[in-house]
């Protein structure tokens, strides 16, 4: 089958088959590997994008349900060589060890702020339920996160950056289809 996608910022059409997942499609020919593979049954979130504004799980999505769909990756964070302010928290904070789980916490939580910019640390634990890291205790996580809503408060920095432009666009977004919605 033939899908169009926007990976990044960047126009992609291509044949799949229709069994392919987001995540392998992502991976495989595009070589967007900062996606990575953790689990392949949607538990640990280590697979985590952005699919019209709204975390997923790419493992659970077929590449074929995102035709015309807007796809982010951690790969699409950075700006002209700096990193996102959730990326630079996580850093800043010592919230990874392995960094296997990191790119799916990091689309994680910017879901999650895109929701709740000024996020507890219970808020966060519950926003971040879905996504795995079997190296630390999460401490440095929650810190980086809350750090991260911190650093994206109105005026804190560009537009792009801020808590609840993903929101903003999610809203105005059109539906990944389907079914009955």
């Amino acid at each position: 089958m033939r899908i169009t996608v926007t990976v990044d910022g960047t126009r992609y059409t291509d044949e799949v088959e229709p069994r392919t997942l987001l995540v392998h499609y992502l991976r495989n020919q595009l070589g967007k590997v900062g996606t990575v593979v953790g689990c392949d049954t949607s538990n640990c979130g280590a697979c985590t994008v952005h699919l019209n504004g709204q975390s997923v799980k790419s493992c659970s999505v077929l590449a074929v349900q995102a035709d015309g769909s807007e796809i982010t990756t951690i790969e699409g964070l950075a700006r002209d060589g700096e990193l996102h302010p959730v990326q630079k928290a996580f850093q800043d904070n010592h919230a990874l060890q392995c960094g296997f789980c990191t790119p799916g916490m990091i689309m994680q939580s910017l879901d999650l702020l895109s929701e709740n910019p000024d996020p507890d640390e219970k808020a966060v634990r519950e926003g971040l339920e879905g996504n795995l890291c079997r190296c630390t205790g999460y401490q440095n996580i929650v810190r980086a996160v809350r750090d991260a809503a911190e650093s994206m408060r109105p005026g804190a920095g560009p537009r792009a950056e801020r808590a609840g432009e993903t929101a903003e666009r999610a809203a105005t977004a059109p539906s990944m289809g389907g079914g009955a919605e």
